[in-house]
């Protein structure tokens, strides 16, 4: 019997925290025995579906859950009194205030409190006690924040007795919710209440009058139970696959996207039927507010579906149209969605800007940092909103976690712009390292740092610490170190060598130093634009007068690779390519196509002013060629006069 209670307990027994009941709990009620229903035996497993009763006592149950274990039966006499049953009804209003007064509270104490001083509690208000509690409880990390508070409470085991003795009576509705209810608290699954919920579901099942969003809601509670392969959810979702998706409605698409995002999607599972779900939501995506086209999102992301491009334009064009009435985690799930799928839209930019300004000083720290990193993400250069967010930012810094802080300057310096309050910004930044320094992941703060020198902020205080072994080593992953993270370093320390000659502190290794940025896995420099290439050397070949008075990709011994080098003696005479020695001057010619530039401005990326700034120090002439001066250019006579003029400003060309 042991061993068959045993192979019985999968997901909860993983998620719940260790040794939860005291023995105080254990002994509160009189063992117990419950008979199942007929018809959930098809659902056990093995030898299991011999059986036709199953005797379960609630002082022999192994204690790794939180269990409405101290539940009494419903003959023990400490159950009288108040919440005399869950069956009488209320009135809407009631109901309705209840659920306001419910969603208010804020910490399960409040809740709980609150479950004692309504004696008169109905079904619907108990299940959305259950919800309430798990809202607040979970911590993400598959265990509850204070699990003794819930144990330690009558109230609340009364309510989950009531649940219990009047299950058969409930709406189906109800009885489901009631059961996910408690796989989202981590009852045990073999508890009296879970058992006897689980049955319930089983009969309502049976009669194949369950909605789709029931459905759905039983199919997560059984996979959080017994897995995907739990002949409940299997009978269930066998009736979901029946229905047909092309005359569902956004609300019973968005419930089936969430039930199979909570895992029984992965590995490709039930494709066929996101395939015609996602067709479905491209037809329904100008009907859906904004919790919809947020969780459809979400969903979209989780199942990993790639193909869904047409849908994921459609719902960003609905998702202009919400900007103002997203709530807070609503407009990041959209904005996080759109990173993954690398997707913007001019509209959506626009209703941003106007919207965020407004809520620099209001909205959850996550939801600004989200904004920030999409604008960077996607090179939206937007002064509005960084200036907006750069102001709430100096006076909100508290708010803000280690890796929020990180996504706004990131931000800023991906753009390589640098707000007017810039003064305060940083000063406040500094402020932030100062005391949270210890609190920083290595990643996050070396990206904040290197963000700083795009921003000319140079962080001489946090560098030493950065190029410090034992820095390094919590850097690495595994036995080799990232090349993303190897050229970071790498550029920091040319930062401070060119930049801050006055630093005396560790050196980077040059073992560990890259040396190219244009390395695979490095992203501090873009490649040049073939075609505008082509056009320039084309051009730079009639002006010259051959190819060999210059050259192209030339690597620097710092580095950075040049598009193209021109070397001039003395008297301003252009050199070959090949000549290394008497050469005076050498002029970097940068090919600026627009994935150098933000995608909605003529501004120069961090990355690539930070390498202008650099190559000046170097001793370097820098001449810029922007893709939308030569791409104006009618023929190949414009472009050698556009070239003449830029490179070579104050010479009179001669006709070859």
């Amino acid at each position: 019997m042991a061993l068959k209670a045993v192979r019985r307990l999968h997901v909860l027994r993983q998620a719940a925290l260790p040794h939860l009941l005291s023995p105080t709990t254990l002994n509160a009620c009189a063992p117990g025995s419950l008979t199942l229903f007929q018809g959930y035996r098809h659902s056990l497993s093995g030898t299991e579906e011999k059986l036709q009763k199953r005797q379960l006592c609630i002082t022999t149950r192994e204690p790794l859950f939180l269990v409405a274990g101290s539940i009494c039966l419903s003959h023990d006499p400490s159950a009288r009194g108040a919440f005399a049953s869950l069956l009488h009804g209320l009135s809407s209003d009631e109901e309705r205030a209840f659920k306001q007064r419910l969603f208010s509270r804020k910490t399960s104490q409040q809740v709980l409190h609150l479950v004692r001083s309504t004696p008169h509690l109905s079904s619907a208000g108990a299940v959305a006690v259950l919800h309430r509690l798990a809202d607040l409880e979970q911590d993400g990390a598959k265990g509850l924040k204070e699990p003794e508070v819930l144990l330690s409470d009558p109230a609340l085991n009364k309510m989950c007795l009531k649940l219990q003795r009047d299950a058969g009576e409930l709406d189906d509705e109800v009885v489901i919710r009631a059961l996910l209810g408690c796989t989202r608290l981590y009852l045990d699954p073999q508890s009296h209440l879970v058992m006897r919920l689980m049955s319930e579901s089983q009969v309502r099942l049976n009669t194949g009058r369950l909605s789709i969003e029931t459905l759905c809601e039983l199919v997560q509670a059984m996979f959080a139970v017994d897995g995907p392969y739990c002949g409940i959810l299997e009978q269930a979702m066998r009736q979901i696959q029946n229905k047909d998706p092309a005359h569902w409605n956004p609300s019973e698409l968005t419930s089936v996207y969430k039930m199979l995002a909570a895992g029984l999607g992965e590995s490709g599972r039930y494709q066929e039927l996101l395939n015609e779900m996602n067709t479905q939501a491209l037809r329904l995506s100008p009907r859906m507010d904004p919790v919809t086209v947020s969780e459809t999102f979400e969903a979209l992301v989780m199942l990993y579906q790639t193909q869904a491009l047409p849908l994921v334009i459609a719902l960003c064009k609905q998702a202009v149209r919400h900007v103002p009435n997203f709530a807070n985690t609503q407009l990041s799930s959209v904005l996080s969605a759109l990173m993954h799928y690398g997707h913007s839209d001019h509209f959506l930019i626009e209703a941003l800007e106007r919207h965020v300004p407004k809520i620099a000083f209001t909205a959850h720290p996550e939801t600004i940092s989200r904004v920030m990193q999409y604008f960077g993400k996607r090179r939206i250069f937007s002064p509005s909103v960084f200036d907006a967010v750069a102001e709430s930012f100096v006076y909100r810094a508290d708010e803000y976690t280690t890796e929020q802080v990180s996504r706004q300057i990131v931000a800023l310096g991906a753009l390589g712009y640098v707000p007017q309050e810039a003064g305060r910004l940083f000063r406040k930044v500094e402020s932030v390292l100062n005391a949270r320094f210890s609190h920083f992941q290595p990643r996050t703060l070396l990206d904040l740092l290197h963000a700083c020198t795009l921003l000319q902020r140079f962080p001489l205080n946090y560098v030493s610490k950065v190029f410090s072994p034992f820095f390094l080593q919590q850097l690495q992953e595994g036995s080799v170190m990232d090349q993303g993270v190897l050229a970071q370093l790498t550029q920091l320390y040319i930062t401070m060598k060119l930049e801050c000659p006055f630093y005396r502190g560790p050196q980077f290794l040059p073992k560990l130093r890259v040396k190219s940025f244009l390395s695979p896995g490095c992203s501090l420099e873009s490649l040049v634009d073939p075609h505008l290439y082509n056009r320039v050397k084309n051009g730079l070949v009639d002006l010259l007068g051959d190819r060999t008075y210059f050259a192209s990709r030339v690597l620097t011994p710092y580095c950075y690779t040049l598009d193209v080098e021109i070397k001039l003696d003395e008297d301003g005479y252009v050199l070959p390519a090949s000549h290394v020695e008497e050469v005076y001057k050498r002029i970097a010619v940068c090919i600026n196509g627009p994935k150098r530039f933000a995608a909605n401005a003529r501004q120069l990326l961090g990355k690539e002013a930070i390498k202008q700034r650099h190559l000046e120090i170097l001793g370097y002439e820098v001449v810029q060629i922007p893709y939308y001066e030569i791409e104006n250019l009618k023929d190949k006579v414009h472009t050698v006069e556009y070239l003449h003029k830029k490179i070579f400003p104050h010479t009179y060309r001669l006709s070859w």
